[in-house]
């Protein structure tokens, strides 16, 4: 199953997609209990399978099953195009996609592709650190600041160097703590593609004072097109004692020259690894997002420092395309912000 935050107007709507067509699922659930001669009020659907696509994460149990009934009916031509005047259905090409979650719960990153940490620290006249293998890292990123498709807007001095970074992403499905690898994939609600946006001047300087990345990253981060289920991409995994391995191809361009490629299969530390790290004696919580870290080849700082491209930096008007298999196509678009 395909989840999908979009617009019409100026409000964001939850959707799933069926073929080339978002249905609305606020709508659609309300169809859904009338049929079943539950009330479809607003207040009733929205205590049964939540607000946006957060709710349906955190309503998973109920919603998802519903959703697939749904869907069902859709592809049967049962699902009527209108219910109480509401528009239960959109052709995809004629909405807006945002970001699948566009106010997580939190958003933390990970540095889980060896080949990206080696090339970055070669880069910088630096050894391979040998505490990398010790556990996998994360750093918190600012969730407040999550975008999706579409415009990204970048102001001053965050222009100096402007990167982006191949990433994916997963999405926390239930509340967890103390997690064991053996076990921390049935944490995962879903994946989705994600752009760590990067202000290569400002990370360089504050990184000096060894706190990690702040002003340098928490102007953006693209999540999208839409959060896949993790049984949709059950097909593409290999069972292991450390987690679910994901074989899913990883292509990054710019202005339509493919400069990054790599494969999540190649994660250092998988997902269930870096969810037995984040769980640890904390929290987490549906909705939590928590990117794989940069492939490698998947960012221009590393792309530059190995002489595959030549001091190339991201500018005003260009387009970035990030794209893994079996999740889709995040495109976006640089904008001076004035």
């Amino acid at each position: 199953m395909k989840l999908v935050t979009f617009r019409t107007d100026a409000n964001d709507r939850a959707g799933v997609l069926a073929g080339g067509a978002v249905i609305d699922l606020e709508n659609a659930f309300a169809w859904y209990e009338h049929t079943a001669g539950r009330p479809s009020n607003g207040a009733h659907v929205t205590d049964c399978y939540g607000r946006g696509i957060l709710g349906f994460v955190e309503q998973a149990d109920r919603a998802r099953p519903a959703a697939d009934a749904i869907v069902r009916a859709y592809g049967a031509g049962l699902l009527p195009r209108q219910f109480d005047g509401r528009i239960l259905s959109h052709a995809l090409s004629e909405v807006s996609l945002r970001a699948p979650l566009p106010n997580p719960p939190s958003l933390r990153d990970g540095y889980a592709f060896r080949q990206h940490v080696e090339a970055a620290r070669r880069n910088r006249g630096l050894t391979m650190i040998p505490e990398y293998d010790d556990a996998p890292v994360f750093y918190f990123a600012n969730h407040h600041a999550v975008v999706g498709p579409g415009e990204v807007r970048v102001y001053g001095e965050q222009l100096r160097q402007l990167d982006y970074e191949l990433e994916a992403a997963i999405v926390v499905g239930k509340e967890a703590k103390n997690l064991t690898a053996a076990a921390a994939d049935e944490a995962i609600f879903g994946m989705t593609i994600m752009n760590d946006w990067s202000a290569r001047t400002l990370q360089m300087h504050e990184m000096k004072l060894s706190l990690g990345p702040a002003k340098g990253k928490d102007f953006a981060t693209s999540l999208g097109p839409w959060l896949v289920t993790l049984d949709e991409l059950l097909p593409r995994t290999k069972r292991t004692e450390r987690g679910l391995v994901f074989d899913l191809a990883m292509r990054g361009a710019v202005n339509g020259a493919t400069l990054s490629r790599g494969n999540l299969k190649d994660m250092h530390f998988t997902f269930a690894q870096i969810l037995e790290r984040a769980s640890y004696g904390a929290a987490l919580f549906p909705g939590d997002v928590i990117g794989s870290g940069t492939c490698g080849t998947g960012c221009l700082l590393e792309l530059n420092g190995s002489n595959i491209t030549s001091d190339l930096w991201l500018e005003p008007g260009d387009i970035v395309v990030l794209e893994i298999d079996g999740l889709g196509r995040l495109e976006n678009r640089v904008v001076e912000d004035e």
